[in-house]
Order: structure tokens, then sequence, then C-alpha cells
């Protein structure tokens, strides 16, 4: 679209247009689009919300909510107020989507009341570039109404759930517990996922390759089929008895054949499939992809300027601009010519998706990431990148791989080798951070139809079945989102809520639920099953868009859901058992202060020691995680924290006689060589394994897949 630079005839040279944004970084990138006629500044977020020390619906008069200006935000509103004093027009340009849209109408109303005749309107954008930017400011629009009942709907539903059903584990389990609508079904997901590997029985099974040589080369081949079936060895005597029935001098080439796939690009990203690929590729947590993403979109300084690096980044949408789209074949036809496809691509669009933004882009495909590598961190590079060459690749031409497979035959046995070979680039020419991890490294002769090979070996190998994986950041998102359980702006929020509230825990990059969390998803799930359904969550995620497009109204979602929920709630809070015994443990431990016995108590962030004696005696230790590994050392290893909001860290408990630390976390096992405790570790090559403690033992184990 076309920048247009001229901004509208002030009446009143002394006062200014005031544009309100949500954050500072992106009221500091819009202000250099500006001229010296506009204010711009930052509400950070939500100024108007529900209370947090009472429910604040009135569910008998047609759930009105009581909204008051949030706690510490009131001279943020009083700033803005005086701003709007000096201002002939205020432009509201938080963000576009439901949040941004009740931002604005709250900021809108509270200045309305003081100012009634500043005239007040909408911008919004998907990019903050100056382009973007001065169109927006041309081709302002009213607040909608659907989003903001769709916000309200949502707030008001949150809170019914969560202020009604938190009380209930405050008194039956133990206090600072919350409910919520999302966070239940993602935690029953959890939960349901860890029974299935608890209860996971793994089964031995064998599979067999055969080595031959031809042309001074070693090559392998695979046991395919064994009489038109796939092969099943359930021991080694099985597949002993097998090998055994083959003629080693009857391996006959009995057929090749050779097949062109074409793989097309991928769509450029929406959120949940950015943060599902930052979370593969670079280990990302959610939380902190989105906020990296925050910081690209914001703006970034480039020498004089700043500029925001990407679109909007929660999305659902695989949609592009055309101005995008034009501009990325023109740089694919100077760049990669031959990769350039006659019309551009699109993508289908989402059963669920709402559409309401662009994918996430590169708001210029001329800032690659070699060009803007020097302006950036280190992760925010890494997170550019990933998006500027799926954005660019999704506009490429196909990609062409051959696979040439020999079928080599013993008897009624088959055994197979192939080897898959690029034949066309495509949009693979571009991609470096997302290229496959795939090495097809395989040595395959050139085989004729009907020669016999020369046999070296078998190699048999034993594996057992694994359970199926925990849940990742990764998975538990794709969960999230083909079940059409929350949005884009929720999933991270989502997982942070279950790990901040001790219900899940991260270990080497898998969410499992705690103790704690287990016993909260089984309350919610034998009490209130509905909450957790997936299909009541998903409908609910429907009706709200319903709301929002004006097919639907709060009202009557809000008078369907609340008279059986909180006809529950009631008989819940009457019926069910106190749980908070169940999450004290005896233990032999006598306290040192007064004598009596120690027990084992669940925390904010886990299990600790408590006297048995509280109130009276406070005495409270962390429970050790091993024996320190100092030589002649009898004290215990304790987490520990440094000061501030620094990392844990693990030390001995005979400090400062002992200075023994490590920032590696014991695990329960001994090491089989020295008997000291072993650490988890990660990294690229072995990916997660034990290692022992004492570095001068070495020992290590390796995880089986």
């Amino acid at each position: 679209m076309a920048a247009k630079t001229n901004t509208a005839k002030k009446t009143d040279s002394s006062k200014k247009t005031l544009v309100i944004v949500e954050s500072p970084s992106k009221a500091k990138t819009i202000n250099k689009y500006l001229g010296s006629h506009y204010f711009v500044t930052a509400s950070m977020g939500h100024i108007i919300d529900l209370p947090k020390s009472r429910l604040a619906v009135d569910v008998d008069n047609d759930f009105k909510p009581e909204y008051i200006t949030v706690r510490g935000k009131g001279d943020i509103l009083n700033g803005l107020k005086k701003l709007a004093a000096k201002s002939d027009k205020i432009l509201l340009a938080s963000d576009n989507d439901r949040e941004g849209e009740a931002i604005a109408y709250h900021i809108g109303e509270a200045i309305r009341k003081k100012y009634p005749d500043i005239p007040m309107e909408r911008i919004v954008f998907n990019e903050i570039t100056k382009n973007a930017i001065l169109d927006a400011i041309q081709n302002p629009r009213q607040l909608e109404a659907g989003k903001i009942d769709a916000q309200k709907t949502r707030r008001i539903l949150d809170r019914l759930v969560g202020y009604k059903i938190s009380p209930i584990l405050w008194a039956k389990v133990k206090g600072g517990l919350s409910a919520g609508r999302v966070q239940s079904v993602a935690l029953k997901a959890i939960c349901d996922r860890e029974d299935e590997v608890e209860a996971f029985v793994p089964e031995e099974y064998w599979t067999l390759e055969a080595q031959f040589s031809k042309d001074r080369k070693t090559f392998t081949a695979e046991l395919s089929k064994i009489a038109g079936s796939k092969p099943e060895f359930k021991n080694k005597q099985q597949i002993d008895d097998f090998i055994n029935s083959l003629d080693k001098d009857a391996f006959i080439v009995s057929d090749l054949s050779s097949t062109v796939k074409s793989v097309k690009p991928i769509a450029p990203f929406t959120t949940s499939k950015m943060q599902q690929a930052a979370a593969n590729r670079f280990g990302f947590t959610s939380k902190k992809t989105m906020s990296i993403a925050q910081q690209l979109y914001e703006g970034i300084d480039i020498g004089r300027d700043r500029v925001g690096f990407i679109t909007y980044m929660r999305t659902d949408s695989t949609r592009v601009s055309a101005q995008a789209i034009a501009e990325v074949r023109e740089y694919i036809g100077k760049h990669y010519a031959d990769a350039l496809p006659e019309k551009p691509n699109y993508f289908s669009k989402s059963e669920n998706a709402q559409d309401a933004h662009e994918a996430i882009r590169p708001t210029s495909v001329l800032r690659t990431p070699d060009e803007v590598k020097k302006y950036l961190t280190p992760e925010q590079f890494k997170l550019y990148s990933m998006i500027w060459e799926r954005f660019v690749s999704s506009q490429m031409s196909p990609a062409e791989h051959e696979t040439v497979t020999a079928i080599i035959t013993n008897g009624d046995a088959q055994f197979r080798i192939s080897k898959s070979t690029i034949k066309k680039q495509g949009y693979n020419a571009v991609l470096d951070v997302l290229k496959s991890k795939e090495n097809d490294k395989s040595v395959m002769p050139h085989f004729e139809k009907g020669e016999q090979l020369k046999f070296k070996d078998f190699v048999p190998a034993q594996h057992f079945t694994q359970p199926p994986p925990r849940y990742t950041d990764a998975t538990i998102i794709k969960f999230l989102e083909e079940n059409n359980i929350g949005r884009p702006s929720t999933y991270a929020p989502t997982i942070s809520t279950l790990l901040d509230r001790y219900y899940a825990v991260r270990k080497a990059k898998q969410i499992m639920p705690t103790v704690l969390g287990t016993l909260v998803n089984k309350i919610i799930c034998q009490s209130f099953p509905e909450i957790v359904n997936i299909d009541f969550t998903s409908d609910m995620e429907n009706r709200l868009d319903k709301i929002e497009n004006g097919q639907d109204s709060y009202n009557a979602l809000l008078h369907e859901f609340w008279p059986p929920f909180i006809s529950k709630v009631n008989t819940v809070m009457d019926t069910l058992a106190d749980q908070k015994i169940s999450l004290d443990e005896p233990t032999d431990q006598i306290c040192e202060k007064c004598g009596r016995p120690m027990v084992k108590k669940l925390g904010k962030y886990g299990f600790f020691y408590a006297c048995s004696g509280f109130p009276e005696c406070r005495n409270a230790q962390a429970i050790p995680l091993g024996d320190c590994p100092r030589e002649g050392c009898t004290g215990k290893i304790v987490p520990k924290k440094k000061s501030g909001r620094g990392k844990e860290f693990y030390g001995c408990t005979h400090y400062p006689e002992c200075d023994f630390i490590s920032w590696d976390k014991p695990t329960e096992f001994k090491c089989p060589k020295c008997g000291k405790y072993l650490i988890e570790k990660t990294d690229k090559i072995h990916g997660t394994y034990k290692l022992c403690v004492d570095p001068n033992c070495g020992y290590k184990q390796l995880e089986e897949h």
C-alpha cells in the first residue's frame, strides 16, 4: 500500500494528536515515524480490569462486571488524561485483537468521562513500519463492539470458573492454588500422558540388517518383509532361528525402482507453529519465544532508524498481504530465479482460525538475517532468521527428491536399501536455520537386477517398545491448537501458569505433573468433568468467536453456563473430603530445635521438611537431594537460591566448612562405578543423559531411544 505522508491539518497549532499504544518500546518506535504534532505514549496494557480481591461480577444482575482502575495504574491513567487535555484528537492504537480492543475501549471511556468533546478514533496495524503507521492514521475506524463483548465474556467466564473452584482447592487442599478454564484442560492432558507413561510395559523386539560388500564398499540392507508380511521377532531365539534358515550365498537383487517426490513448501508461521518450531530448533520455551517475538514486533534500533522487524506475533492465520507477496516474489526472482513459481502460493485456512491478522512474516524481506545480524541479540537473530526463512520459502517452488530402492531377496525374505538425493532444490535453497536435520549418508552402490550379492554378516539388534513421549512446550501447544483450546495469545501463559503454580515441572524439556498437580487434576476431573471436557472448552471458544462476529451474546452464554455450574460448586464444597493430610508425609527426621518429628510438606516450590510442632516450632529445612561428593564430608546436598531472582544452585549443608556447590541438580540414581550421585545433562550430541557428579570418575549413562 502506498504511504500517505501528509498528515491531517491542525485546527489549533498549539495542540497535538495523542496516540495511545500498549508498550513503551512500541511507543518509542512509532514516535520516530510521526512528526512534532503527535504525542505517542503507552498504557502498559490493561488499565481498567476486574479487581483481584473479589468476584466483581454481579451474577444476579445480568453478570454485570465491576471494573476498577488496576492497582498501581492510577498514575498512568491520570497521565493519559493530562495529555488528553492538551490534545485535539485521540487515536487508540492498542493491539488489533480482543484484548487490545478492550484496552482501547476502557481507556477511551475513562478519558471520555472527563473530556467528552475530544474526538476519539481507533487505529490498527499489523506491523510497526512507517508506511503501516501513516496508513493506519489516514484510515481510522470506530471500536468494534463484538470484540469488546467477546473479551468481556471470556474475562467473566474465566473469573467465574477461577474464583468459584479455587476456594474449594484452598479449603480442601492448600492455600494459594487456582483453577482455570484452559489451564485445567492442559493439566489433564499432561496428567493423562503421565498415567500412560507409568502404566506402560515395555515389550522386547528385534530387527535384522544384513551387510554386503561390493566395489570394495560395505553397505547394509534392512529386513523389510517375510512372505509378504512385516517381520516380527520377540526374542533372540526367534531371530537366531530365522538367520539359520537363510542361505548366505543366495542374496539376489530382485527389484530396482526409482521414484521422484515433489515436496511443497510450508505456510508462513502462525503463533503456535512458531512456538513449536522455536522449541524444537532452539529449545526455547513458549514464554521465551513470545517475549523475543514481541521485541522484534515492537521495534529494533538499526543505526539512526528504529523499525519493527516482524508483523503481529499473535495470529492463527497463514494469510499474507498482496504487497508482501509482491515484494518476496521480486526478491526470489532476483536471488533464486529457478525457484520462483509462475503464480503466488496460497495456503488453506484452518477450520478454527479467526484470520484477524496476517501470518507472522518479516515487515520487509529485504532485511535479510545476515544484513541485520549486527543489530540483534543472538536469540533475536535465531528467531528472526527462522521467521524470515519460513516466509521466503513459502513463496518458492517445490523441492524434488529422488529415491532409489533396491529389494534384495533370499527365499521368501526381502531386505530393502534405499537412498534419497535432491534433484531440485526448490524452496530448500533459502533454508539454513530451518533446513532438515536429516542427512542421508547411507552407502548404496549401483545394482543390476538379478545380480548375486556378496554377503558379509548379519546385524541383529534388540529393542524395547517406548512409552508415549511426555509433553514438551511444542507438543502441548500442538495439542491445544488441534483441539481448539484457547487462542494464540493464551498458549504461552497457560504453560507458565501450570509451572508457576507448581502443578507441573519442566525436566529435560519435558513437562511432568507434580504430586500437587495430579491431586488438583483428580479433584477437578471428578468434581467438574465438564470444565476439563475438550468438546465443552472448544465449544466455548467457538461461542466467543460467534459473540465477536455478532452471532451470539454474552448474556446467553453466561446464563446457560452459570446455574448448573454454581450448583455443582456448592455441592462439591459440602461433600468433598479434606485432602490436606494426603500431602503431608511422616519422616524419621527429628527436629533439632524441639525434638519432635519432621513432616514432609508441599510448599509453593516443592516439598520440604517442616516441624510437626508448627506453629509453636517453625523449623523448616530443604530436603536433601544426595550425599555430598567431597571426600570425607558427611553433609547433604540441598537446593539453594542466589540473592534476588538468581538461578537455583546446589550446595552442602556443612557450608561454610564445606564449600561444594554445583549448578547441576542431583538425580535419585547412584553412580555404579563410585557410588556418588548422578546429575542430568543435555547437549546436542548425546541429548539427555546422566553423568557422575565426580569429574574424576567420568561415568556417563546415555538415554535409550
